[in-house]
This record gives C-alpha cells, structure tokens and sequence, in this order.
C-alpha cells in the first residue's frame, strides 16, 4: 500500500488512479490517514473473515435491550 499526502494525490490524481493496485492508496494530511482509495471490485472478498479472532461479541447479539 502506497500513501500520497492530499496535495500530491490532488496534483497527480489521474496517473494515481491509472496505477491503482488493488491494495489501493492511502491519502495523508499532514502526515495523518484520512482515507484509502481502492479499486471497484476490490477489498470486499478480502474483508470477509479479516476480523476473525479480532471481535468479542458481549451479550445477546439479537437482542434490542428494548423491553
């Protein structure tokens, strides 16, 4: 994954797009991610199961807590 900050993204948005790998780009400002940009047809099949082992679910999931 690349990372752009926002005005190099800007100025050379065009080429950055052309060159888009599919683990997209990361746009900075001042030094900080603020967004990603990624391919149409990317990143969804990669999502799935990625956070295997990452959650905890407390409580009844299917639950409103409304009584």
């Amino acid at each position: 994954m690349r990372r752009s900050s926002a005005s190099k993204f800007w100025e050379q948005c065009l080429s950055l797009l052309d060159d888009l790998r599919a683990k997209g780009i990361v746009i900075t400002k001042r030094g900080k991610p603020v967004a990603k940009v990624i391919p149409i047809g990317c990143g969804c099949a990669a999502l799935i199961g990625s956070m295997k082992g990452k959650l905890t679910i407390k409580g009844n999931l299917l639950s409103t807590d409304v009584w």
